[in-house]
């Protein structure tokens, strides 16, 4: 499996009681899906997890991983992401994305010159914003991930095309 096979849907927060129980951020639109896409592997791989949900917790979900019984254990998985084979997910509409497909794509502006390449995509509260990294540049740039900033995302081709803002002095 490579990493564009799997996607991440999820990070552990911590232990929750003694039982082995764990405290799951999930990264779905709907939290509780997380559980449909099981098994959920770390990113490396090197474990899998049957998840069963327990009770809705503040932060997150309750949940069971298969193979985790004590506090012990489930502390010592604090941080660790969870990732779910891509075709376990489902389709999205043609104007949504998820945000691993976006990460290493060009990013041309309407000209066809070259602005960098995706880094990263985030999104503190207002929107996605996308971390385009080029050489030569001594701060990423950082777009609105909108119709009028980005109007062409081309997953086939490997590339997005951007009307970044003008600046501003």
């Amino acid at each position: 499996m490579t990493k564009r096979d799997r996607t991440c849907v999820g990070a552990i927060a911590g232990a929750f009681g003694v039982q082995g129980e764990v405290r799951l951020k999930s990264f779905c639109s709907t939290p509780d899906d997380i559980v449909s896409y099981a098994p959920l592997f770390t990113e490396d791989g090197s474990r899998s997890f049957g998840v069963t949900l327990t009770r809705p917790v503040a932060g997150g979900l309750g949940v069971r991983l298969t193979g985790i019984s004590t506090k012990e254990e489930a502390d010592a998985l604090k941080g660790v992401t969870l990732w779910a084979d891509r075709d376990k997910l489902p389709s999205l509409p043609d104007d949504e994305f998820y945000h691993a497909d976006l990460i290493g794509l060009e990013v041309l502006d309407t000209g066809g010159a070259r602005l960098g390449q995706v880094r990263a995509v985030h999104n503190h509260g207002a929107g996605d914003i996308l971390e385009i990294y080029a050489p030569g540049l001594k701060t990423a740039l950082l777009l609105p991930f909108t119709q009028a900033v980005v109007p062409t995302v081309d997953l086939a081709a490997g590339r997005i095309i951007a009307d970044p803002p003008e600046e501003t002095e």
